[in-house]
Protein backbone atom coordinates (compact mmCIF):
# COMPACT_ATOMS: atom_id res chain seq x y z
CA UNK A 1 0.00 0.00 0.00
CA UNK A 2 1.76 3.10 -0.51
CA UNK A 3 2.45 5.83 1.52
CA UNK A 4 0.22 9.19 2.56
CA UNK A 5 0.14 11.38 5.34
CA UNK A 6 -2.76 13.86 6.52
CA UNK A 7 -2.48 17.21 8.24
CA UNK A 8 -5.70 19.55 9.55
CA UNK A 9 -5.47 22.73 8.20
CA UNK A 10 -7.29 25.77 9.48
CA UNK A 11 -10.71 26.19 8.42
CA UNK A 12 -11.12 30.07 7.47
CA UNK A 13 -13.60 31.52 5.18
CA UNK A 14 -15.13 35.24 4.71
CA UNK A 15 -18.31 35.43 3.07
CA UNK A 16 -17.37 36.22 -0.56
CA UNK A 17 -20.79 37.99 -1.86
CA UNK A 18 -19.34 38.78 -5.33
CA UNK A 19 -18.72 35.15 -5.53
CA UNK A 20 -21.83 34.53 -3.99
CA UNK A 21 -23.88 36.59 -6.94
CA UNK A 22 -22.28 34.89 -9.82
CA UNK A 23 -23.34 31.19 -8.57
CA UNK A 24 -26.40 31.73 -7.96
CA UNK A 25 -26.97 34.74 -11.01
CA UNK A 26 -28.82 36.97 -8.70
CA UNK A 27 -28.26 40.69 -8.66
CA UNK A 28 -30.32 41.41 -5.87
CA UNK A 29 -30.81 39.68 -2.73
CA UNK A 30 -33.24 40.66 0.33
CA UNK A 31 -32.36 41.89 3.84
CA UNK A 32 -34.21 38.67 5.16
CA UNK A 33 -32.51 36.61 2.91
CA UNK A 34 -29.31 37.88 3.28
CA UNK A 35 -29.80 37.83 7.31
CA UNK A 36 -30.90 33.45 6.76
CA UNK A 37 -27.37 33.37 4.55
CA UNK A 38 -25.75 34.70 7.50
CA UNK A 39 -27.38 32.51 9.88
CA UNK A 40 -26.52 29.56 7.70
CA UNK A 41 -23.05 30.69 7.46
CA UNK A 42 -22.15 30.36 10.64
CA UNK A 43 -23.92 27.28 11.73
CA UNK A 44 -21.95 25.48 8.81
CA UNK A 45 -19.03 26.71 9.46
CA UNK A 46 -18.19 24.38 12.45
CA UNK A 47 -18.68 21.80 9.44
CA UNK A 48 -15.98 22.36 7.20
CA UNK A 49 -12.46 20.73 6.97
CA UNK A 50 -9.33 21.18 5.05
CA UNK A 51 -7.07 18.83 4.66
CA UNK A 52 -3.52 18.31 3.43
CA UNK A 53 -2.95 15.00 1.41
CA UNK A 54 0.66 14.31 1.44
CA UNK A 55 1.77 11.70 -1.43
CA UNK A 56 4.88 10.74 -3.27
CA UNK A 57 3.08 12.14 -6.09
CA UNK A 58 2.83 15.24 -5.46
CA UNK A 59 0.42 17.32 -1.86
CA UNK A 60 -3.38 17.86 -2.22
CA UNK A 61 -5.75 20.06 -0.74
CA UNK A 62 -8.85 18.60 0.22
CA UNK A 63 -11.80 21.07 1.65
CA UNK A 64 -15.12 19.52 2.54
CA UNK A 65 -18.61 20.66 4.04
CA UNK A 66 -20.35 17.81 6.27
CA UNK A 67 -23.36 15.70 6.34
CA UNK A 68 -25.27 18.09 8.47
CA UNK A 69 -24.90 20.60 5.60
CA UNK A 70 -25.89 18.31 2.90
CA UNK A 71 -28.64 17.76 5.11
CA UNK A 72 -29.58 21.25 6.07
CA UNK A 73 -29.65 22.59 1.67
CA UNK A 74 -31.64 19.27 1.62
CA UNK A 75 -33.86 19.99 3.90
CA UNK A 76 -34.51 23.67 1.97
CA UNK A 77 -35.19 22.43 -1.09
CA UNK A 78 -38.43 20.78 0.72
CA UNK A 79 -39.19 23.12 2.74
CA UNK A 80 -38.90 26.40 0.17
CA UNK A 81 -37.58 25.28 -2.92
CA UNK A 82 -37.33 28.62 -4.41
CA UNK A 83 -34.89 29.64 -1.93
CA UNK A 84 -32.69 26.39 -1.98
CA UNK A 85 -30.58 27.13 -4.64
CA UNK A 86 -29.18 29.82 -2.44
CA UNK A 87 -28.41 27.99 0.36
CA UNK A 88 -26.79 25.51 -2.09
CA UNK A 89 -25.02 28.40 -3.53
CA UNK A 90 -23.68 29.41 0.04
CA UNK A 91 -22.37 26.04 0.32
CA UNK A 92 -20.42 26.13 -2.79
CA UNK A 93 -18.96 29.62 -1.98
CA UNK A 94 -18.22 28.78 1.66
CA UNK A 95 -15.74 25.27 0.06
CA UNK A 96 -14.56 28.09 -2.33
CA UNK A 97 -13.86 30.38 0.49
CA UNK A 98 -12.01 27.93 1.88
CA UNK A 99 -9.75 26.77 -1.13
CA UNK A 100 -9.23 30.78 -1.57
CA UNK A 101 -7.87 31.28 1.94
CA UNK A 102 -5.27 28.32 1.88
CA UNK A 103 -4.45 28.88 -2.56
CA UNK A 104 -4.82 32.22 -3.05
CA UNK A 105 -4.21 31.46 -6.74
CA UNK A 106 -7.00 29.52 -6.93
CA UNK A 107 -9.07 32.54 -6.70
CA UNK A 108 -6.97 34.16 -9.47
CA UNK A 109 -7.06 31.83 -12.30
CA UNK A 110 -10.84 30.95 -11.43
CA UNK A 111 -11.00 27.42 -10.49
CA UNK A 112 -9.48 24.77 -8.80
CA UNK A 113 -8.12 22.18 -11.01
CA UNK A 114 -8.86 18.41 -10.70
CA UNK A 115 -6.04 15.86 -10.13
CA UNK A 116 -6.02 12.76 -11.70
CA UNK A 117 -7.50 9.96 -9.00
CA UNK A 118 -4.55 7.54 -8.07
CA UNK A 119 -4.91 4.50 -5.84
CA UNK A 120 -3.43 6.23 -2.98
CA UNK A 121 -5.53 9.51 -2.94
CA UNK A 122 -8.49 7.01 -3.06
CA UNK A 123 -7.00 5.53 0.40
CA UNK A 124 -6.72 9.13 1.85
CA UNK A 125 -10.40 10.04 0.48
CA UNK A 126 -11.63 7.27 1.95
CA UNK A 127 -9.80 7.98 5.63
CA UNK A 128 -10.99 10.76 5.47
CA UNK A 129 -14.94 9.91 4.54
CA UNK A 130 -14.82 12.08 1.55
CA UNK A 131 -14.02 8.86 -1.34
CA UNK A 132 -14.70 9.25 -4.92
CA UNK A 133 -18.02 8.63 -6.21
CA UNK A 134 -16.81 6.25 -8.56
CA UNK A 135 -13.10 4.85 -8.27
CA UNK A 136 -11.10 6.08 -10.93
CA UNK A 137 -13.24 9.31 -11.56
CA UNK A 138 -12.10 12.66 -10.39
CA UNK A 139 -15.68 13.56 -9.07
CA UNK A 140 -15.94 13.26 -5.21
CA UNK A 141 -18.74 11.66 -2.90
CA UNK A 142 -19.49 14.35 -0.35
CA UNK A 143 -21.62 16.97 -2.16
CA UNK A 144 -19.89 20.46 -0.90
CA UNK A 145 -16.03 19.14 -1.88
CA UNK A 146 -12.74 20.41 -3.75
CA UNK A 147 -9.54 18.46 -3.87
CA UNK A 148 -7.02 20.16 -5.85
CA UNK A 149 -2.66 20.35 -6.13
CA UNK A 150 -1.31 21.97 -3.02
CA UNK A 151 0.69 24.12 -3.91
CA UNK A 152 -0.67 25.75 -6.97
CA UNK A 153 1.16 23.86 -9.98
CA UNK A 154 -0.96 25.40 -12.51
CA UNK A 155 -4.79 25.95 -13.63
CA UNK A 156 -6.81 23.97 -16.42
CA UNK A 157 -3.46 22.30 -18.07
CA UNK A 158 -2.94 20.34 -15.09
CA UNK A 159 -6.42 19.47 -14.45
CA UNK A 160 -7.81 15.75 -15.43
CA UNK A 161 -11.57 17.27 -16.35
CA UNK A 162 -9.93 20.14 -19.34
CA UNK A 163 -11.74 18.02 -22.18
CA UNK A 164 -15.09 17.98 -20.01
CA UNK A 165 -15.09 21.43 -18.73
CA UNK A 166 -17.86 23.58 -19.12
CA UNK A 167 -16.37 26.80 -19.01
CA UNK A 168 -13.35 25.26 -21.96
CA UNK A 169 -16.68 24.12 -24.12
CA UNK A 170 -14.67 20.72 -24.72
CA UNK A 171 -10.68 20.51 -25.69
CA UNK A 172 -10.62 23.47 -27.69
CA UNK A 173 -7.43 25.23 -25.82
CA UNK A 174 -5.65 25.11 -21.71
CA UNK A 175 -6.65 27.93 -20.84
CA UNK A 176 -9.59 30.10 -19.52
CA UNK A 177 -9.26 33.98 -19.81
CA UNK A 178 -11.42 35.15 -17.41
CA UNK A 179 -13.47 38.66 -17.40
CA UNK A 180 -10.51 41.63 -16.26
CA UNK A 181 -7.67 39.24 -16.61
CA UNK A 182 -7.35 39.72 -20.55
CA UNK A 183 -3.85 41.19 -21.74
Amino acid sequence: MAEYTVKDLPVTSDFDLELFMSICQETRIGGSMMDALSDAWERWLPHAAARLIETESGNFLLVWLGEAVEEDVDDRWEEAPSEAFMYNALAQVMCMGIVHALIPEVEEVGCAPAPKPTDVLADALEAENVPYAVMGEPGLARRFAVMTPHPFRGGCEICVLRKECPKMGGDRGTSVTLPGFER
